[in-house]
């Protein structure tokens, strides 16, 4: 049976009161002793508590108590020791076993896509280029459009500016306001698909992926030869990866 009330009245008021001043941005001892329901010299003793501790301060100026970085600290070691790929991977089997085909996972890197991991399906009746390790365009692939489509104008104004661009096969988009167009469709459907723009031969439907604090840093794709990748097909897989993105984030960022 989950208790309802915390066995430890001093942790509960402590972390009450932190969360108090994380969720206002800051608070005069009257306004958290009121939010708190507790006496002013009971609230003044555990906020001094939460600053003795480094989680918390008092603004020299207005006299207001703020939260500290110690928090920010703290969340940046925590997630420093979560493997990404480790809390993604199975969701990344389940999603190859449900399409039989290979599905890839990378992360943002400049102008590029590094790929981080690859889950290969055993009927693969081809060898793709991809590796762990290798970098792939953002202008130019699925999981680049799909990142990309969460990007603001200038950002992606930088990104095409910086990138060399270059027909990599006759399918590959070179034309900015064409690019920007295929990006409106992305944010439109959720997904975006690669039409053999990166490698000839190759199809596939990708989407984007946020990190812990909701910022769109990875993306996984589904990648089949063209001959197993018809339009029906991938609409077909739109929900499968659909369904697989909304999983994850909700355990990344819940």
């Amino acid at each position: 049976m989950t208790e309802e009330k915390n066995p430890i009245q001093v942790a509960d008021r402590l972390f009450g009161a932190l969360e108090f001043l994380v969720e206002s941005g800051g608070a005069g001892l009257m306004e958290t002793s009121e939010v708190l329901g507790l006496n002013k010299s009971t609230t003044h003793r555990v906020l001094n508590s939460l600053i003795y501790m480094g989680y918390a301060r008092q603004n020299e100026m207005n006299g207001r108590y703020e939260s500290s970085l110690k928090l920010v600290d703290m969340a940046g070691r925590i997630m420093g020791n979560i493997d990404i790929v480790h809390v993604v991977r199975p969701y990344l089997r389940k999603l190859m076993s449900q399409a039989e085909e290979t599905v890839h996972f990378v992360e943002r890197e400049g102008i590029h896509a590094v790929y981080i991991d690859k889950v290969e399906a055993p009927r693969n009746g081809i060898q793709m280029v991809s590796r762990i390790g290798s970098r792939i365009p953002l202008y130019c692939s699925g999981v680049g459009k799909a990142i990309a489509a969460d990007l603001d104008r200038e950002e992606l104004e930088v990104i095409w500016k910086s990138s060399r661009i270059t027909a990599l096969t006759p399918h590959t988009i070179t034309d900015f306001q064409t690019y920007c167009r295929e990006l409106d469709e992305v944010r439109e459907k959720g997904y975006a698909i690669d039409n053999e723009e990166n490698e000839a031969g190759v199809r596939c439907i990708a989407v984007s992926l946020k990190d812990y604090i909701g910022r769109v840093r990875y993306a996984f794709s589904i990648s089949a030869p063209v001959s197993r990748m018809d339009d029906e097909r991938m609409r077909h897989l739109a929900k499968c990866i659909l369904e697989t993105k909304e999983q994850i984030e909700k355990q990344i960022c819940p």
